[in-house]
């Protein structure tokens, strides 16, 4: 299952493990603003998550013996507590949901010994043998930027068109222009384009593996041939030169989660040691470009196959010290993990050089992502516009007081405050109804599953 050794004398803490969903129907999404289509998991994406799942299970929670193992999670029942799971539930709608519900299945398979005594004596045990609902945070991506950052976002919306517009990318279009130009017999209409090469290589690919007449007729080397082409537009299109390019937004967005997934792994007063994030590929190419991973490993440049997994391993040294994360990958469910060097180190880095490394490009607030992506219509972004223009429009207004009417100081004060505190009640009320400002105690309203237990040039923009 993998090939890594373990981190000599040193005993392993927790891991953060990123996951892409299993197989899955056609798909398209716009080359431009990569708004993307409908789609829905295959019974073989199932089986693929399933499996990925109880291949990380085989690794960090099946022998107690093994320095893999995890000894802070109870690796029979699930502890809620020890576990923090989240999937997107954006682009490609249901798809990455449900895949991270097989995976569940492979990670915490039924037991027996998920079971109840009642009063009248008799044991139940969970349904399907002992079937486990482990929750799951769904990531609405209207309501949270953090694993679609790139979607409604204008600046990497005209990065995108620049890139498409860059002299590589011409030049690359001319190099392939013979490949390009006999494709339409296997597209089905689908523009032959390098600008639309993500969806040709998808389209090639979903019928290669469910299409017998398609795969039968498609030449040998078309579908390798595409394959390294939408390579290369998607490390384009999802990458940047310098960590905060708006490239690397899919990165950016979800390293804050990351991060405090670690920072709760190093913690022993943190029951938290194994989180998983199951996401589309994008956010695994920003990260590798982010992280130096696809520099020193160029092999990595690109797309990943389905059900593949990236993992950050925290392990704490035996003579005591700081905690170490070591890199490890796995492309796809016939890969084996192996581990990558990053951050331009031969050797494992230490937590807080990755920390400092990545915390001045990672944000997931929404009122800095509307500033990043130059929006203030969509995600919340118009709540927090119309709270802010109210907001001037309430503190510059005067009120007037007729000629024969005299007021004291004191009650030229009192009226003050009253303005003000209209003008604080007003703004506090338009964030509270966008859902930025909540008042008491709330239950997260993403959760699905129950629980049982550059510039426009992608040169880089500031971060604040």
């Amino acid at each position: 299952m993998t090939s890594v050794p373990p981190v000599a004398n040193s005993k392993i803490l927790g891991a953060v493990i990123l996951i892409r969903h299993g197989d899955r129907e056609g798909f398209f999404q716009d080359p431009i603003t990569y708004t993307a289509s409908n789609t829905a998991i295959t019974p073989l994406g199932n089986a693929q998550s399933i499996q990925l799942g109880a291949q990380i299970r085989s690794i960090y929670f099946d022998d107690n013996s093994s320095p893999y193992f995890i000894s802070t999670v109870n690796n029979t029942i699930a502890q809620d507590n020890q576990l923090m799971i989240r999937a997107d539930a954006g682009g490609e709608r249901g798809v990455i949901f449900n895949s991270a519900v097989s995976f569940l299945q492979g990670l915490f398979p039924a037991t027996t010994t998920y079971s109840t005594r009642l009063a009248n004596g008799s044991t139940i045990v969970g349904p399907l043998g002992g079937y486990q609902t482990i929750p799951i945070e769904s990531v609405e991506p209207d309501n949270d930027i953090s694993l679609e950052g790139w979607t409604d976002c204008a600046t990497f919306t005209t990065a995108t068109s620049n890139f498409y517009n860059s002299s590589i990318f011409l030049k690359t279009a001319a190099d392939h222009a013979d490949f390009l130009k006999v494709l339409p017999p296997f597209l089905d209409g689908r523009d032959a384009t390098l600008v639309n090469m993500w969806n040709i290589f998808d389209y090639m690919n979903v019928n290669n593996i469910h299409n017998r007449t398609f795969a039968q007729a498609l030449p040998p080397t078309f579908l390798a041939q595409a394959r390294a082409l939408a390579d290369f537009h998607e490390n384009g299109v999802f990458s940047s030169p310098q960590p905060n390019g708006i490239g690397n937004i899919a990165g950016q967005t979800i390293l804050p989660s990351i991060l405090s997934a670690i920072s709760n792994i190093t913690m022993v007063s943190s029951p938290l040691k194994f989180a998983v994030e199951a996401i589309s590929y994008k956010p695994f190419i920003s990260l590798f470009n982010m992280t130096g991973v696809a520099q020193m490993n160029p092999q990595l440049s690109g797309v990943v196959d389905y059900s593949s997994a990236a993992v950050f391993e925290v392990w704490q040294p035996n003579s005591g010290g700081e905690p170490v994360i070591r890199f490890a990958f796995k492309n796809g469910t016939a890969d084996e993990f192996h581990a990558f060097n990053f951050l331009n180190s031969t050797t494992n880095v230490p937590v807080s050089t990755f920390v400092n490394a990545m915390k001045p490009f990672a944000f997931n607030d929404i009122p800095h992502w509307c500033q990043v992506c130059q929006n203030t219509q969509d995600r919340g972004c118009a709540a927090l516009a119309a709270a802010s223009a109210s907001s001037a429009a309430n503190a510059t207004h005067s009120v007037f007081i007729g000629s024969h009417d005299r007021v004291s100081p004191v009650g030229a004060g009192f009226i003050g405050a009253a303005v003000m505190l209209v003008v604080l009640l007003g703004s506090l009320g338009l964030l509270s109804f966008a859902g930025f400002l909540t008042f008491g105690k709330q239950r997260n309203p993403n959760r699905r599953l129950g629980s049982d237990t550059d510039s426009t040039e992608k040169q880089g923009y500031a971060v604040f």
